[in-house]
């Protein structure tokens, strides 16, 4: 393998200069750097893995519970910042993210890196196919592209039907969606194809949001829907920012963007760094991302090991070998956002009236849909189905459809429960 020295050498001198503005700076990090013993002139990226502690989810949840509403992982005073985000599906409820004007360009920056490896040229149109709420992967695609000087559609709030119209219309070169949306939309271009576009064609198709766009399967179905647009993946998170492109000198697997991020891959057991070819968690340190950072952070994606050296040199290159392979816990992935079950028990659970309930996952025109079933007790109120749809929508930004059943017909259980069903 070619020497890789002078990728780990910037990640070590960015590390150290990360290290260092946390350590003046950063509350949630500063005492966890100073008992790790670290201090900003780190010799080696080993001596920081072999020192410095993982951050996981619930180390943010528990900070942003501690210190309302942002939390204490901010490296500069408030007035700084000037970028809001959220995740979703948290056991908590969504997670804020906060950002500064430096560190959301570097963000920019790395979906620089997603549009050229996909070719995308200056002259090309990109519509985005997002709802376009507080998540962070669709404000900064849509925002790098504007400023590389793409023509940018935003489709937020539209239907199916008005988004395709809005590709044909403005003979769009680039979609931006989930692997979901794009074989819906295929479908929907496929049903309706007729003399006005006919001679339309797609180029490109950029997915995010779930895993599926580095799959074969998927890549041909897309491929046949769309008269043979190609597809590159990506992925990222609220908590990270963009992580991953595709080279289309090798498809279906995901390079890290390594300039921004010092990634490892962990056996889940021992904790220790998997060999080429090993499967294990995506454990990530923002390197550019200085506002809100994150060192070691468990992202629980399972990943396999791989690199790949780019014909124009400057590899070899970390690499994620077919994609992001799945989540290490129960996550489930409707139209881009990120519901964990765990999450909606709680939003149900907080009505007293809900007696017991059932979620039903299922695949409707290729996109994942979800349906609640819910008893209530005799002293429910009239509108809970309603009600709880509402609390539902504010926490995911999606019409989960809730109705009121018959009290005694969902399943009791007296060990592990199986109220979220799959068909």
């Amino acid at each position: 393998m070619p020497d890789r020295a002078h990728i780990e050498t910037l990640q070590t001198d960015r590390l150290r200069a990360l290290l260092g503005e946390l350590r003046a700076g950063n509350a949630f990090y500063r005492e966890r750097i100073e008992k790790a013993g670290l201090v900003p002139d780190v010799a080696t990226l080993a001596e920081f893995v072999v020192r410095m502690p993982f951050t996981t989810k619930m180390d943010l949840v528990w900070d942003r519970e501690e210190f309302p509403p942002y939390g204490s992982d901010l490296t500069y005073p408030l007035d700084r910042y000037s970028r809001y985000c959220q995740s979703s599906g948290t056991t908590r409820g969504p997670l804020p993210t906060l950002d500064t004007a430096e560190s959301w360009s570097a963000m920019l920056d790395c979906w620089d890196r997603v549009y050229e490896a996909a070719g995308v040229g200056p002259e090309d149109k990109i519509f985005f196919a997002f709802s376009f709420g507080p998540f962070l992967g669709f404000w900064t695609a849509f925002e790098a592209a504007t400023r590389r000087g793409n023509l940018s559609l935003p489709g937020g709030g539209l239907g199916s039907q008005a988004r395709l119209q809005t590709l044909v219309a403005h003979d769009v070169e680039v979609l931006c969606c989930t692997p979901t949306y794009a074989m819906r939309l295929g479908e929907l271009f496929a049903s309706h194809a007729n003399d006005e576009t006919a001679a339309y064609r797609l180029k490109k198709i950029i997915v995010a949001g779930e895993p599926g766009g580095s799959l074969p399967e998927v890549r041909r179905c897309l491929g046949e829907l769309w008269k043979g647009a190609q597809v590159f993946d990506h992925h990222g998170m609220t908590e990270t920012g963009p992580v991953t492109y595709e080279h289309p000198g090798k498809p279906y697997a995901l390079c890290v963007i390594e300039e921004a991020y010092f990634a490892e891959i962990i056996d889940r057991e021992t904790q220790l760094e998997v060999a080429p070819g090993g499967k294990g968690e995506l454990v990530l340190t923002t390197l550019t991302r200085t506002a809100s950072p994150l060192l070691r952070y468990r992202t629980g994606d399972l990943v396999e090991k791989a690199y790949f050296d780019p014909p124009g040199g400057g590899g070899p290159v970390l690499c994620l070998e077919g994609g992001i392979l799945g989540r290490i816990d129960e996550m489930v992935v409707i139209r881009g956002v990120n519901v964990y079950p765990t999450a909606v028990e709680k939003i149900l659970r907080g009505f007293s009236e809900v007696v017991e309930f059932q979620v039903v996952q299922t695949t409707r025109q290729s996109m994942a849909e979800l349906e609640i079933s819910i008893e209530a007790d005799a002293r429910a109120k009239p509108g809970l189905a309603e009600r709880v749809q509402r609390e539902l929508a504010n926490a995911f930004t999606l019409r989960i459809p809730v109705r009121v059943v018959e009290a005694g017909s969902l399943p009791r259980y007296e060990f592990k429960s199986k109220r979220w069903i799959k068909q």
